[in-house]
């Protein structure tokens, strides 16, 4: 085995987590003990342990046989209890991270000044971390190995990177293998339950939900977060006219925002929108969309309804979600 397997595998972990961690990156550990994979984790959830963290907790169970009894995602309580560790005990470990330890100290302390003080084996990180202020946290460390897979844990990034400075625009779209974005009739939902809860959980966490006027004519949704119990988001309607039954449920989700306009300038602001609709809304932000989601079910279908448009992709990581595909997409443009 060598250093770019276990990257390779800090990776595919954070990539389940991709959009999750917003407003923080998505991030993934590995460590390893003479050799032996004991921890793959990653980031989860803005505000609560980096993926380091999680790995070194994992770890510390593996080697103690022990269980720990608090709650893991607690960055405060996780870095205080590895710190009560004896100096050596991470001496023969090596860990890979996909993102350079922060050097910043905010809603959960410093990887970098955790990872210094445990006098790890060996430190290998795919890419250093391009915000400034956060970034040199690898200066304070020791038997550093840097770049590897950078280029994969760049791209892993480029959502953060990019939402530092305007709008991440995301793309959902759900599909059958034959390219058609709806069932048979009476046939239900096109995609599997965990397809559906991931869609929730992004919807959970975007700053925006952004739709087309079309879709709420038709389709009259709700587009909430019930399959994780989570805040509906704020909703935005692109539309040229504001002619919309205000009796849907979409309007009547409690706590929610929902604005109508057709003017796209708020995607010039740092912010994660989500886009969920047809044929005229991926046209209508054809120039404006990054990446798109495609959730891809193995069933063929005769129904006619599909994305009658051109555009390259640049397919990013896949995975399987229970039978369906989950597909990571790069927007080439056209």
């Amino acid at each position: 085995m060598n250093d770019e397997f276990y990257m390779q595998l800090a990776l595919d972990k954070a990539w389940e987590f991709q959009g999750l961690t917003y407003p923080n990156p998505a991030v993934g550990a590995v460590i390893t003990y003479h050799g032996k994979i004991i921890a793959i984790e990653a980031h989860q959830r803005a505000g609560t342990s980096h993926a380091e963290v999680l790995a070194l907790l994992s770890a510390y169970e593996t080697l103690s046989k022990m269980t720990l009894d608090f709650d893991l995602n607690d960055a405060t309580k996780a870095h205080e209890f590895l710190l009560t560790l004896p100096q050596n005990f991470f001496s023969e470990c090596t860990i890979y991270v996909t993102l350079e330890p922060c050097s910043h100290q905010g809603k959960t302390p410093s990887c970098a000044s955790l990872l210094q003080q445990l006098s790890l084996k060996r430190i290998v990180i795919g890419t250093s971390d391009p915000i400034e202020g956060h970034d040199k946290g690898a200066s304070v460390l020791e038997n550093v190995t840097f770049n590897v897979l950078e280029k994969e844990c760049k791209t892993l990034l480029e959502p953060f990177v990019i939402w530092q400075n305007r709008a991440f625009v995301l793309f959902k779209l759900a599909q059958t293998s034959n390219g058609r974005i709806a069932s048979d009739e009476n046939d239900g939902y096109l995609s599997s339950k965990a397809s559906l809860t991931h869609v929730h959980q992004l919807r959970a966490v975007c700053s925006m939900l952004l739709i087309g006027g079309n879709t709420v004519r038709v389709d009259r949704p709700t587009l909430d977060c019930r399959f994780t119990q989570g805040y509906a988001p704020d909703v935005t309607i692109y539309a040229k006219e504001d002619n919309l039954d205000r009796k849907i449920p979409l309007f009547i989700v409690k706590d929610r925002e929902v604005s109508i306009t057709n003017d796209l300038s708020f995607l010039e602001k740092p912010s994660f929108v989500l886009v969920e609709g047809g044929e005229g809304m991926l046209n209508a932000l054809k120039e404006k969309i990054d990446w798109l989601l495609i959730y891809q079910t193995p069933k063929l279908t005769t129904n006619t309804l599909t994305y009658n448009t051109t555009m390259n992709l640049q397919f990013l990581h896949q995975e399987k979600i229970d039978v369906d595909m989950m597909i990571w997409s790069k927007n080439l443009g056209h």
